[in-house]
């Protein structure tokens, strides 16, 4: 009997050694069939119109972004670049925005906001 479990076990390996190489001549098909699945890529991003709508700046907030109508993302970009040029940034939070004078005007006299508060002080002052 001990001879049988030896004859059955041989045959499984042969055969399990067998089954190996067409797995592994099938796994290059698909990973050359998946290429050609991809889709096309998206079409480009256009912006909204709304934010692309210029607007003119408050007697407050054209010292620190200029008097000429600029869109709002443009506006903010000025702002954020007034703040790091002059390090208006708190330095334990960077969240908050210390005020200078003429972001004072801005801030409705705040000497501190957080960076979602001025977005929303800013608004208040664009026409």
């Amino acid at each position: 009997m001990a001879t049988a479990k030896k004859s059955t076990a041989a045959p499984a390996k042969k055969a399990a050694t067998k089954a190996a190489p067409a797995k592994k001549a099938a796994a290059p098909a698909k990973a050359a069939a998946k290429p050609a699945a991809k889709k096309a890529a998206p079409a480009a991003r256009k912006p909204n119109a709304a934010f692309m709508k210029e607007m003119t700046p408050s007697a407050a907030l054209s010292p620190v972004v200029g008097a000429s109508p600029l869109p709002r993302t443009e506006v903010t970009k000025k702002v954020w670049d007034y703040i790091k040029k002059h390090n208006l940034q708190d330095a334990a939070n960077r969240r908050m925005i210390n005020a200078d004078d003429k972001l004072k005007a801005v801030f409705g006299g705040k000497a501190q906001v957080s960076m979602f508060e001025m977005t929303k002080l800013i608004s208040d002052h664009l026409k």
